[in-house]
């Protein structure tokens, strides 16, 4: 089919030039959004007077039905006809002629191409928050089946102090619920129309930009026309979105896949999101969580490629813009692909008890509440996390525990020391000492989980 930009030129596009600079093998992943946008934009070309009554009809009709097809997959877009826009354009003026070729009245594929970018965008934010939630739920009903389980919590990758397994949890809860957060912020901004600016100056023609806004369901217009067609801050900002969920999933993958080691033995890998080895029959190994942590620099990537592009941009539309669609494309796919195994995974994995305790008994995790007892006594906290350091060192050089540490010895160290400090040198019952907002223990816990499963309930 000849190009619908022919009238310039004399000669036919080189085929290496042809297949370089197509899209529509991927930009038809646009192809319900470009209908959609095409439609409200007959109905106002058809409000304003500019498209006949009859003209509407046969264009409405059309569409639609190139909207079915696509969604059967019954259609095959000519590389030649350059993209999704085009390519929907060449089948609707085969399909119903002449009527076909005044839908691009009042409109450019500069501000087309960007408003069936919002909208996708839009949409996938919505379904990349509705998969947050889910892995959320997910780590409720694990906090809450374990939460009376302490394990070791850690600095350092050394053990610290003891922290119910719950608490563990819900610190993701609190990161994806700020994903979550982030992507809200985002789509107010993504939900601005950009169609009607045209190339990049807007149209003569009495185009109703509100109309279109009003049946595209946007909040807002974008103001500027120059912007308008220029603008990807919301594509990148996307991209960042996903990039530290992306971040926040690979941390989790990174506690879990340590959690499951024959070294730490806290958690077993369930045989179903297990795989083996094709060497050693012994093996168990994290390949859903491995691939999540690796990905997480496969979406960075699609970030930064983004940005990349931007940097030296010009106003208005270049074609380097085309680029913008396969990072954010591929971004958002395997976001949420990992998002839905995660929500799966995580209610299947099995912790501990014994193996837990054990981890708690070493490593001296008392030894803070040492120091806090003796800060209750008068003692002041660098002096009482001196006295506490000692106490260790004498333990730990002797091969005892710091409860196995006679009183005697103790008040040797400190008179402040009484018979009740053997009370807090318990790590197991540590937690249940901790008073402060939003501490690791039973309380606290138990609120937080009431409140986020109260918020995740709507």
């Amino acid at each position: 089919m000849p190009k619908m930009w022919k009238g310039r030129f004399k000669g036919s596009t080189h085929p290496l030039l042809e297949a370089f600079g197509q899209s529509v093998s991927f930009d038809r992943e646009l192809g319900r959004q470009d209908v959609a946008g095409s439609i409200a934009h007959a109905r106002m070309l058809a409000a304003v007077g500019l498209l006949g009554a009859g003209e509407c009809r046969a264009i409405l009709k059309g569409l639609a039905a190139i909207s079915r097809d696509m969604e059967r997959g019954k259609l095959v877009f000519d590389p030649a006809n350059e993209d999704i826009h085009m390519s929907v354009e060449a089948e609707l003026t085969a399909r119903i002629g002449e009527p076909a070729k005044k839908l691009h009245t009042g409109r450019s594929r500069n501000d087309q191409t960007v408003t069936d970018l919002r909208l996708w965008a839009r949409e996938r934010q919505d379904a990349i928050r509705e998969r947050l939630r889910r892995v959320m739920l997910s780590l409720l009903a694990v906090a809450e089946r374990e939460k009376r389980l302490i394990i070791p919590g850690y600095t350092h990758l050394q053990r610290a102090q003891p922290v119910l397994l719950a608490q563990h949890l819900l610190a993701y809860v609190e990161m994806f619920a700020r994903d979550r957060e982030r992507l809200d912020d985002c789509r107010r901004r993504t939900n601005r129309l950009p169609l009607g600016a045209g190339a990049l100056a807007g149209t003569t023609l009495p185009i109703d930009r509100e109309m279109v806004r009003r049946e595209l369901g946007f909040d807002a217009l974008c103001e500027n026309s120059m912007d308008a067609v220029s603008d990807r801050d919301f594509a990148v900002e996307t991209l960042a979105c996903l990039a530290l969920i992306a971040v926040h999933v690979s941390r989790l993958a990174e506690d879990v896949i340590l959690w499951t080691t024959s070294e730490w033995g806290l958690a077993k890998l369930d045989d179903a999101w297990s795989t083996g080895s094709s060497i050693m029959p012994q093996k168990r190994n994290p390949d859903l969580l491995e691939l999540a942590r690796g990905k997480t620099g496969r979406v960075i990537g699609a970030l930064v490629a983004l940005l990349t592009v931007l940097k030296g941009l010009p106003l208005t539309y270049n074609r380097d813009l085309q680029e913008d669609k396969e990072p954010i494309f591929d971004a958002v796919r395997t976001v949420d692909s990992t998002l839905e195994c995660l929500a799966a995974f995580l209610p299947t994995l099995r912790f501990n008890p014994e193996r837990a305790a054990r981890l708690l008994d070493e490593g001296f995790l008392d030894a803070t509440a040492l120091a806090e007892y003796l800060v209750e006594k008068g003692l002041p906290f660098r002096a009482a996390h001196e006295v506490s350091g000692k106490l260790v060192r004498l333990a730990e050089d002797s091969g005892r525990k710091l409860r196995e540490i006679g009183l005697r010895e103790m008040v040797a160290a400190c008179r402040l020391i009484k018979d009740d400090v053997f009370a807090r040198l318990e790590p197991s019952g540590t937690p249940s000492n901790y008073v402060s907002a939003g501490n690791a223990g039973p309380a606290s816990v138990n609120r937080a989980l009431a409140s986020w499963k109260k918020k995740l309930a709507k």
